[in-house]
Parts: structure tokens; C-alpha cells; sequence
């Protein structure tokens, strides 16, 4: 059966505290019909100080959707590792990963814009070392046994439901992302689909005597929205994916490699692009994909028109993919 997954980033132009409260709850909502519908994933991600609302607690927002649901697998893809204090990370994951029965994913970036460390007083060029000293924390807190923590003894409490620890992989397109990896023995998560870069954590894997997984992304991923008529869709809400695509553009650095990256100047150009994608229930059954990415909400897109491609999917699509 395919992976069916529901992105949220709860981006929000221009909305007043309760229309942002309004949209979270619907993005709840959201996630427990997907759930109800047999949708296998919801996946969340993490940026600060963003004008347009942009989610900047994707553990609480986890915690919500974990809560309400039964079956579903969450993804926080991907935190900003450094900005997080170790041991409290280590608290809060094990609790949800107690709570969900092991249905947290957590996927540990250092991402890539600067002004999110200097607004958190984190110096960027010590991500590396920080995101090292996140992970060795991680895994040493999870096993419930004392160890030392920056010249101290320390014990984690509780130990958390997965064995032999909540499920974790690194995420990245660099070839210090796979190293790091590989050297924790961790599974590695490519932002994009990166071939070159499964021999080299492969090796690296050998090197340090660890094992892992590799989980690389599709070479053509697009983000779904699903409609009657996509041409009027794209004419009526195609603002909403292009605001987020810009979004997107205007943080990476020259030469960043990621599963959505646009160069999109206009809906025109977006719409040609094939990132993201508008397209009827017959035109998504059609498609050769192992990965549906439904985006709902994408770039403030209005809720009633997220639940109409939401629903499209779980009552036109979903049932018959297994076919």
C-alpha cells in the first residue's frame, strides 16, 4: 500500500489570533479524519520568526494530533537540532513516544537560516558540534542509565515505549549530514533525492562498524492538492502555493538541494513546474508514486478549499489505490 502522508505547516497570512486558532483546530480536524480514513501519515516542520505564522512548535503541534488519533504515524520533518536544549528534548519525545505508542518520528536537521540561530542567541557556525552533541545526548538519555552530560551525571526519566529508542533519523543533503548518520547509526533522510549520496553513507556506515537505513526521497515529489477542475483551482488559489514557494526560495542558499525547491516567478511558472501539483481524483490515481503528499493548507490556502481536496483524496483516491 502506498504511503500516504498530510503536510501542515499552519502558514497563515495575515491572521488574526483567532483565525489562527481557528485554522490549528482545522488542521486537527484535519488529522483525525485522515486517521479515520486509513491516511498513514501527518507530517510537521519547524521555522521561527516568520511574518506569515509559519509553525515554530512542532513537538505541541505532534502532541495534538498524537492525542487525537489512533493510528497515524506523526513526522516532525525536519526540527532545528541546535536550537533545542538536550535533555529537555529527551524528556518531551519520550513522553510523546509514551503517550503514542511509538507513532513519533522525529527527524534531526540544522537547517539553514542563519537568523533563526542569532534570534535563539545560537552561534550558526557551531551547528555541527551542537547538532553531534544533540544526537550522542538523545541516545544516551533514552536508555534510562546514567551518563555524563557537559561535566555532569545525569539520569533521563521516563524511559520512553520504543526499543531500543524513539524512532530517529538525520536529515540533510550533505555529505556531513550522511557522516553523521552513519557515525550514530542512525537512519539518513535526504531533503532531496540525492543518489550520490546513499554509496557514500553506505561507506560510511562500514567505517564506524555501525547499521542504518537510508530513506531517499523520489526523484519527482510534488505536493498534491486535489480538485474538480484544476485549471479554475490554480486560477483561484495558486497564490497561496506561490507565496510558499517563494517563501521556500528566498531562505536557501545558493546550491541547496531540497525536495521542493522552485524557481517559480508567477502561478504560471509554478503551475509548469510539476512541485506542486493541482490535479482531479482520476488524474492522482493515474499517477506512478509510492508517496502521495497531500498539502492541504498549503501557503494559507482557505480551510474550506483544504478539506475539499482532503476529501477528494480520502473518498475518490484512497480507497482504490490498493486496486
Amino acid at each position: 500500500m502506498p504511503v500516504t502522508v498530510v503536510r501542515f505547516n499552519l502558514v497563515a497570512r495575515g491572521a488574526s489570533p483567532a483565525e489562527l486558532s481557528a485554522r490549528y483546530r482545522a488542521a486537527l480536524a484535519m488529522a483525525v479524519y485522515a486517521d479515520d480514513r486509513g491516511i498513514t501519515t501527518v507530517q510537521t516542520e519547524e521555522h521561527h520568526g516568520v511574518p506569515d505564522d509559519w509553525l515554530p512548535a512542532p513537538f505541541a503541534f505532534a502532541g495534538a494530533v498524537l492525542g487525537a488519533t489512533r493510528r497515524l504515524t506523526v513526522t516532525v520533518s525536519a526540527m532545528i537540532g541546535p536550537l533545542y536544549d538536550p535533555l529537555r528534548l529527551a524528556e518531551e519525545i519520550a513522553v510523546l513516544d509514551l503517550l503514542s505508542g511509538g507513532r513519533l518520528v522525529t527527524v534531526a536537521g540544522i537547517g539553514y537560516r542563519p537568523e533563526e540561530y542569532e534570534r535563539a542567541g545560537v552561534d550558526f557556525a557551531e551547528r555541527g558540534r551542537l547538532q553531534d552533541e544533540l544526537l550522542d545526548t538523545l541516545l544516551k538519555a533514552w536508555t534510562g542509565e546514567e551518563f555524563t552530560y557537559r561535566g555532569r551525571t545525569v539520569r533521563v526519566t521516563p524511559r520512553p515505549y520504543s526499543e531500543p529508542h524513539p524512532p530517529l533519523l538525520v536529515g540533510g543533503s550533505s555529505r556531513a549530514a550522511a557522516r553523521r548518520a552513519a557515525r550514530f547509526g542512525l537512519p539518513f533522510f535526504p531533503s532531496a533525492h540525492l543518489p550520490e549520496l546513499e554509496a557514500y553513507y553506505k561507506a560510511r556506515l562500514a567505517e564506524y562498524g555501525t547499521s542504518g537505513w537510508m530513506m531517499m526521497p523520489s526523484a519527482e515529489t510534488s505536493l498534491l492538492h486535489l480538485a474538480e477542475n484544476p485549471e479554475q483551482a490554480w486560477a483561484r488559489y495558486g497564490r497561496h502555493f506561490l507565496h510558499e514557494a517563494r517563501t521556500y526560495a528566498s531562505w536557501q542558499p545558493a546550491g541547496a538541494r531540497s525536495a521542493v525547491r522552485s524557481a517559480a516567478a508567477t502561478v504560471e511558472e509554478l503551475c509548469a513546474e510539476g512541485v506542486y501539483r493541482i490535479v482531479t481524483p482520476e488524474e492522482c490515481l493515474a499517477l506512478e508514486r509510492g508517496t502521495y503528499v497531500l498539502h492541504p493548507l498549503a501557503g494559507g490556502m482557505p480551510v474550506d478549499e483544504g478539506w475539499r481536496s482532503l476529501q477528494l483524496f480520502a473518498e475518490r483516491v484512497l480507497p482504490r489505490l490498493g486496486e
